[in-house]
């Protein structure tokens, strides 16, 4: 016997891409945008627009007026297009640039004050307008770490406990604990500070790091406990039924199965929690107070942190007060981007 071979010839459809422009088109293009981006430079260096929010607008209403020079050539549906692709694109600018000018505004100002001294010393024996090499904002750092390292003690098992709740009990409360934690998403900081006050600072007599702790936790609590909530809606129902069946309780399968299976997102849900109360001011003006001194006791009395100290300085106004503020504004908001760089990084490694 012999064996009889077909072959066919199946052409592999190669996909196109009908959206995607010319290279003639491209350099038109970007030679459009950096023609109106340059006119746009000249005409604010030449009349009142300043800044680069001033650059914006204008690079906006340029691009615009050369588009239109251009569709003139054009038919209708190239006209439209043109048009909708400029307006997405400037817009899209105007809406960035404002926050590119205040990250700008914050990194060259903050730098003039960024040493090591900053990081280390305290304003104890240094007044506001003294030279930058001496003083420093250590004690602000070590009490915002403080207070929030125990606001994390405070709210994390709390958020954790209400997402298990609302996941895999539902019990009867589910309404009122998911009303409840959505309603405190709303709440004002300035609140959270004014209950704490009432409730410890006037009954211990006593400004310290654990009333601000406290007041940063209910901040952090909504947080971490709709994050929570989300993180186990992702966990397949198999793994329970797998668990159910083997004989294991509820409280175990939550407990064994289902909190380590989106432990990565309960971490996550931890570092955004910290991100959203870290640059909190309000509710320490009324909670922890401020120090120029290093405070390492949460009980110790007034604690400083990075908000209170870069506010106190801005109400000072002197030269050298306004750049260790700048500078403060400057480490919180690395201190900021670092926690929700982790967040990503912890939430993307994990893709169980």
């Amino acid at each position: 016997m012999s064996a009889v071979v077909i072959e066919t010839n199946t052409a592999v459809p190669v996909p196109t891409t009908p959206w995607k422009q010319t290279r003639r088109k491209q350099i038109v293009s970007a030679s459009t945008v950096a023609l109106s981006a340059l006119i746009a430079v000249v005409i604010v260096l030449i009349t009142g627009f300043a800044g680069v929010d001033g650059w914006a607008f204008t690079f906006l209403i340029v691009s615009l007026l050369v588009t239109a020079v251009r569709a003139l050539k054009a038919d209708a549906k190239v006209r439209k297009e043109m048009f909708v692709t400029v307006a997405i694109f400037a817009t899209a600018a105007l809406a960035f640039t404002p926050w590119m000018s205040i990250f700008a505004s914050v990194v060259m100002k903050g730098a003039r004050g960024f040493r090591p001294n900053f990081f280390v010393g305290d304003m104890r024996t240094t007044i506001p307008d003294d030279e930058l090499n001496l003083g420093g904002a250590g004690h602000a750092i070590v009490g915002s770490l403080m207070m929030v390292l125990n606001a994390t003690i405070i709210t994390l098992p709390l958020g954790i406990l209400s997402g298990v709740y609302l996941t895999e009990v539902r019990g009867r409360l589910t309404f009122l604990v998911r009303f409840v934690v959505q309603s405190m998403s709303g709440v004002p900081s300035i609140v959270a500070g004014l209950f704490i006050y009432t409730t410890f600072v006037n009954y211990t007599n006593s400004f310290s790091g654990l009333a601000g702790s406290f007041a940063l936790a209910i901040l952090m609590l909504p947080t971490v406990a709709r994050t929570a909530e989300e993180v186990l809606k992702l966990v397949p129902d198999d793994l329970r039924s797998a668990s159910y069946a083997l004989g294991a309780r509820q409280w175990r399968t939550s407990l064994m199965v289902v909190l380590p299976t989106v432990r990565s997102g309960l971490t996550t849900a931890a570092i955004l929690g910290v991100a959203r109360v870290i640059g909190e001011t309000a509710p320490l003006l009324l909670t922890s107070l401020s120090s120029n001194s290093f405070v390492f006791n949460p009980l110790g009395g007034p604690v400083g942190s990075l908000p209170t100290y870069v506010f106190g300085l801005l109400q000072i106004g002197t030269e050298n007060s306004t750049n260790r503020a700048w500078t403060g504004a400057l480490v919180l908001m690395l201190l900021v981007l670092a926690l929700f760089t982790t967040a990503r990084f912890i939430g993307g490694k994990d893709r169980r």
